[in-house]
């Protein structure tokens, strides 16, 4: 069985186009099977997108990107937007979901999490992680994101309450020192931790 954390999934197959109002703004997204909530933008990114503030000169990653939900609804708001994601078939997607809506300061790589950044520093990184590819994985997300961001940057996910959001804080905060909660709705939890 393929999973959407999978690097080659297969062929993209029939792509449809989805639109979604984020923030006031409406998008329009690639997405086929294979990916994500391929459907309809999930709630849990939805409510991670609508609890982040961001400022103008912010540099920030969307990691294990999907589509390009999180990446595309911030690229209005600030100067550079990295996507990154281990699936082809998501980058694909995530290249095209960038075109249709017309964006210039998008950038998307295909990698394993942080590979395909070395060397680059961010002021957020903003991930709804899979859970389902397992808690070393998630690790790996919260232990990658400390040496990625500038001083004061800071990390979010995404979660729900009922699949290890509590383990997932508890780590953030073993890993950064600090941890807290921007934001806690329909049994999803938004965590975000702050690099000192």
């Amino acid at each position: 069985m393929e999973h959407y954390f999978t690097k080659s999934p297969g062929p993209v197959g029939t792509i449809k186009i989805i639109t979604a109002l984020i923030n006031g703004a409406n998008y329009r997204f690639a997405t086929a099977g294979g990916v994500f909530s391929k459907d309809r933008v999930d709630r849990g990114t939805l409510l991670l997108i609508e609890s982040v503030r961001v400022s103008k000169n912010d540099k920030i990653l969307d990691l294990g990107c999907g589509y390009g939900v999180i990446g595309i609804a911030f690229s209005k708001y600030v100067r550079w937007v990295f996507m990154t994601d281990i699936n082809e078939r998501a980058v694909e997607l995530a290249k095209l979901s960038v075109e249709l809506n017309k964006l210039t300061n998008v950038k998307v790589f295909d990698g394993d999490l942080y590979e395909s950044v070395k060397g680059v520093r961010f002021d957020k990184i903003m991930c709804n992680p899979p859970i389902r590819a397992g808690k070393a994985v998630v690790n790996k997300i919260i232990e990658g994101a400390l040496e990625r961001l500038e001083a004061g940057g800071s990390l979010y996910l995404v979660a729900r309450t009922k699949q290890g959001a509590k383990s997932i804080a508890k780590k953030m905060k073993q890993v950064f020192g600090n941890q807290e909660y921007a934001s806690k709705s329909g049994g999803y939890r938004v965590m975000f931790s702050r690099k000192g």
